[in-house]
């Protein structure tokens, strides 16, 4: 499987390398675009502040740039968090796209947007002050009526970035049981 992996607001840090490792490991190829040129953020608020120097329709125009050279060839688009958001927009753009694996992070999903069956897995906090229930509850019905196949895991008690071992956020069990399932949805695809 060919993925593209989007990092998150705190940029390329090493918790997105492992997780590249870690899919490599499963013998996916994996491309991890570096959306920030080098620079990352040890919390999300400084991630935010990176995000908002470079801006929202640089790191837009970066993420489509990355994903150009391998769409409509069967990618898998995965992201972290704001990574999630880049790989939902690339990939509900790719009418060859082959899956979408988020964790930690959804966006806005076009009116007109129509995915055919796209397979997508969503990995997420709960609660998460980032995609609250009305908001995940809205994109989800968003999803549907867009063709999408989805499913939704939630992990009680984690915070926002749980799989990243170096924030505060870190929860290991969850990390765990995420990275078991999106193995698997990988996997069946």
């Amino acid at each position: 499987m060919d993925i593209m992996l989007f990092h998150s607001v705190c940029g390329l840090r090493p918790a997105v390398h492992a997780a590249a490792d870690r899919l490599r490991a499963a013998g996916h190829q994996v491309r991890v675009p570096d959306l920030y040129e080098g620079q990352t953020a040890s919390t999300a608020e400084e991630g935010r502040e990176i995000k908002d120097r470079i801006g929202w329709d640089e790191l837009v125009r970066r993420a489509v740039a990355a994903a150009a050279p391998h769409a409509g060839s069967g990618l898998v688009y995965a992201g972290f968090s704001l990574g999630a958001a880049f790989a939902q927009m690339v990939a509900v753009a790719d009418g060859k796209a082959r899956g979408l694996l988020l964790l930690h992070g959804t966006y806005e999903v076009p009116e007109d947007a129509s995915v055919g069956g796209l397979p997508v897995q969503l990995h997420v906090a709960d609660p998460d002050p980032f995609e609250p229930d009305d908001w995940l509850n809205t994109w989800y019905l968003q999803m549907g009526r867009a063709g999408a196949d989805v499913e939704v895991h939630r992990y009680r008690g984690a915070g926002h970035l749980y799989t990243d071992p170096d924030l505060a956020d870190y929860d290991e069990e969850a990390a765990e049981r995420t990275w078991a399932t999106s193995l698997e949805f990988l996997g069946g695809l």
